[in-house]
């Protein structure tokens, strides 16, 4: 593990036994339980995979590689726009330190929108994946490089008893057979390097003829045009996960349908 994805890890731990020691899992679990259901997140996917794409459009201010992204920060009207320029679900950053996110965008976005969300977050911790449900979300990501088998096994099962979808981040071939062991119907392959922070596209390239049907492939980072996500479908992997090239564009509902190829070039 890298020494900034370890450090995000180990800032996850302490802020998680923060919120056990202020709001204990019982009372996270009763919000669990009252709040709204899941939207269908991975159905969602399958649906407009099986039409076209699956765009995962995300919400977020910040990250370590490229500091702040976006100035302008109203969740509800991103959401809005990311929905009216055709996507098919949103991926809410919810880490406050390095990512300058936090829940409570993951419920604006809820509010504001019809469309089902992931949670993007490093989960550590069991809790998360309840205080996920309690949030509103639809999803949760569990990113191989920072998991034990045993520990994606118990989060993955967690979640599913919660009626969440989990999208399962890999980046090389051994992150990819232990991902393949879960149930989990939705592989995502990361482009960047965790440990580098670098982005390469053949990564997708190299991992996506590995993960058989009919689990769904969703490529992440590094997707800047309807090139890219061309690139990408005609291996398979027709659902994408794009942040950073949508978030620092001004009109972010015409950037979104122009990724999707809906509206001229990108």
């Amino acid at each position: 593990m890298s020494d900034i994805l370890a450090e995000i890890c180990d800032n996850r731990r302490a802020h998680v036994a923060r919120l056990k020691a202020e709001h204990p899992l019982s009372g996270v679990a009763e919000a669990a339980a009252a709040a709204n259901p899941p939207r269908g997140f991975g159905a969602a996917l399958a649906r407009a995979a099986a039409k076209g794409y699956g765009l995962i459009a995300e919400i977020k201010r910040a990250s370590p590689s490229a500091g702040l992204i976006r100035e302008d920060f109203d969740v509800a009207n991103l959401a809005q726009a990311y929905e009216t320029g055709g996507a098919t679900c949103l991926s809410v950053l919810t880490e406050e330190h390095y990512f300058k996110g936090c829940g409570e965008d993951l419920g604006a976005a809820r509010a504001a929108t019809a469309l089902p969300i992931l949670r993007k977050d490093f989960i550590v911790d069991g809790y998360q994946i309840t205080e996920s449900r309690a949030l509103g979300a639809d999803c949760v990501l569990l990113i191989m490089a920072v998991l034990a088998d045993a520990e994606a096994q118990d989060f993955a099962g967690i979640a599913r008893g919660h009626g969440m979808d989990v999208l399962v981040e890999v980046h090389d071939e051994t992150e990819l057979e232990r991902a393949l062991a879960l149930e989990d119907g939705l592989i995502g392959i990361n482009n960047r390097n965790l440990k580098t922070l670098e982005t390469d596209l053949a990564t997708t390239e190299r991992l996506a003829p590995l993960v058989p049907a009919p689990r769904i492939i969703v490529s992440e980072s590094g997707l800047n045009s309807p090139d890219d996500l061309a690139r990408m479908a005609a291996l398979g992997a027709k659902c994408f996960l794009v942040g950073e090239a949508l978030m620092r564009q001004d009109d972010i509902e015409g950037a979104t349908r122009r990724l999707l190829g809906d509206d001229g070039p990108f």
